[in-house]
């Protein structure tokens, strides 16, 4: 029989594409249904290792990718927001999650999926309302997965026929190592370890592989998936390529048990086939279920002995930032309201000198253009973010308490503050991604411009050191200082203006490079606005 080639291909890669839309699709309709509040589940429940792995598993069902839960793990171990134990329980729930698309695969109603599709459609097109909408998506995309398995397995079936692919599956079930690099590969290549467990499931559907072949190659998507966070770790921090690492290191050990364990681990899926009564595709997704669970269970005691030997494989010390509160203690707010208070400023003194350290980075990453000064800035300002929440609950509940005339305006005061602060960080957060946008399109400032920004710069970070030192020691005089300062700041501004315009009329500055300058320039000014904010509440001339 002569193999149609071209239909083969076709219907095999356009079934991989609809599957992988798929995927994303119900993910992306999963996610926004739950709300978008990935970020805050794996920062607030992560508090010990088994937490994360059970929300590992909770979050990886939510957006269907155990890549995406890795990438979003990695990027909070980055940012300082989870420690590298905590990440290791995540990873592991990752895996254990992904094994819920193998499950949904299972069930054989790929002669529904075009009805599915057409409810979902509906859905999104017919209805206005949010959530109906999100509800629409998944079901669209459920269908969708049915779909592309259809035409993936309809593409793979001649295969059984062609005698260099039944030699291949043959070699795969002689030798095992072969499969797992199979396995490894083609997950590499996909980027989705939920796609590769789906062809394989059509595969063994249609009776191309054996079960002793289709193992091997199973194992081999649990190492390909690792990839993905990989990539995610490069030119990040060194806990976050430390969690990368383990997330290999995992996988991979995890194999290696199975691979030894394979004859008696088929045995086990195929008794559990008979008294179950499993389809072929149920089978796969048993076998992968399994083999994620029992890995989690084999390796969770040792969590703190892959963060060692990560630590040693990845040298390096980590710069990270302590987001979490260190003065915030609620026994104070009904015991001692007024300690309370007080507390919330150490936080808040705290605070402010991340937004100074921030302003620091950004002007170094102004000189220097080094990514590092970057990353850090901006891991700064999701830490201040972090505690103006944090310092804003617990102001909040203060007020609650019975407090005196003097201890209501320390409070009004802090409350106040402690917004100038935060929106401090929001500014050289914009100062950074304009100084990214310069890089990104080669712009040059002139040597101008460039002393202007230094003298701006610098002048901006004393300000704002002096309003939080008159804070700190309630100091009338250095809330003067600061006001005056503020004025050098204003008129600052005004004069850089000028001369920006002179240098544009003569043409030693271009029009882009020139709007970033006075981005910048106006940011420095708005810096310069809170700290006054902040010292005018020292002095109680706030409304």
């Amino acid at each position: 029989m002569e193999l149609n080639w071209q239909e083969m291909l076709f219907q095999f890669l356009g079934g991989l594409g609809i599957f992988l839309f798929a995927i994303k699709y119900m993910g992306d309709g999963l996610q926004k249904a739950a709300g978008d509040r990935l970020r805050d589940i794996l920062d607030r429940f992560t508090t010990n290792p088994f937490m994360g792995v059970l929300v590992g598993i909770a979050v990886t069902v939510l957006i269907q990718s155990s890549s995406g839960t890795t990438v979003i793990t990695v990027g909070l171990v980055s940012a300082g927001f989870m420690t590298l134990r905590q990440a290791i329980g995540v990873i592991m729930g990752a895996n254990i999650g992904t094994t819920v698309t193998a499950f949904i695969i299972g069930f054989d109603v790929g002669e529904y999926a075009l009805p599915v599709m057409a409810v979902g459609a509906f859905l999104i097109f017919f209805f206005k309302k949010n959530q109906i909408q999100n509800l629409g998506e998944v079901i669209f995309g459920f269908g969708g997965l049915f779909l592309g398995m259809e035409l993936m397995s309809s593409g793979m079936k001649p295969l059984r026929e062609l005698p260099s692919f039944i030699d291949l599956t043959v070699s795969m079930s002689d030798h095992s190592l072969l499969g797992v690099v199979v396995g490894t590969v083609f997950t590499l290549i996909v980027q989705s370890s939920s796609a590769t467990v789906g062809i394989l499931q059509g595969l063994y559907a249609e009776d191309i592989l054996n079960l002793k072949a289709a193992l091997p190659v199973l194992f081999g998507d649990n190492i390909g998936t690792t990839i993905t966070a990989v990539l995610a770790s490069i030119g990040a921090s060194v806990a976050a390529r430390r969690a990368a690492a383990t997330h290999v290191l995992f996988n991979v050990v995890g194999t290696i048990l199975f691979m030894i364990f394979l004859e008696p681990f088929t045995m086990h899926v195929e008794w559990l086939s008979g008294v179950l009564g499993l389809e072929p595709k149920m089978q796969i997704a048993f076998a992968h279920g399994t083999f994620n669970v029992t890995n989690a269970i084999i390796q969770f005691p040792l969590i703190g002995a892959w963060a060692y030997v990560v630590t040693k494989l990845i040298p390096g010390e980590e710069v990270t930032i302590e987001y979490k509160p260190k003065h915030l203690d609620i026994h104070f707010i009904d015991t001692a309201p007024s300690i309370a208070i007080g507390q919330a400023k150490e936080e808040i003194l705290r605070m402010g000198r991340f937004s100074v350290q921030g302003l620091q980075e950004t002007f170094e990453y102004l000189k220097t253009h080094n990514k590092k000064h970057a990353e850090t800035g901006y891991q700064i300002e999701d830490a201040i973010n972090n505690l103006d929440n944090k310092i804003t609950d617990y102001l909040v509940k203060i007020a609650a308490e019975s407090i005196s005339k003097a201890d209501s305006t320390r409070h009004v005061m802090l409350m106040e503050t402690v917004r100038d602060i935060e929106r401090v960080g929001d500014h050289f957060e914009n100062i950074i991604e304009l100084i990214d946008y310069q890089l990104v399109n080669r712009l040059k400032l002139t040597n101008d411009a460039m002393d202007d920004l230094t003298d701006m710069f610098t002048l901006t970070i004393e300000t704002v050191q002096k309003a939080l030192e008159s804070l700190d020691i309630s100091s009338q005089v250095l809330a003067h200082e600061v006001a005056q300062q503020e004025d050098l700041i204003d008129k600052m501004e005004r004069k850089f203006r000028k001369r920006h315009i002179l240098r544009l009329t003569e043409g030693s500055c271009s029009p882009q490079a020139g709007i970033v300058f006075v981005d910048i320039v106006s940011n420095l000014e708005r810096i310069g606005d809170h700290a006054v904010n902040i010292a005018e509440a020292v002095l109680g001339k706030r409304a």
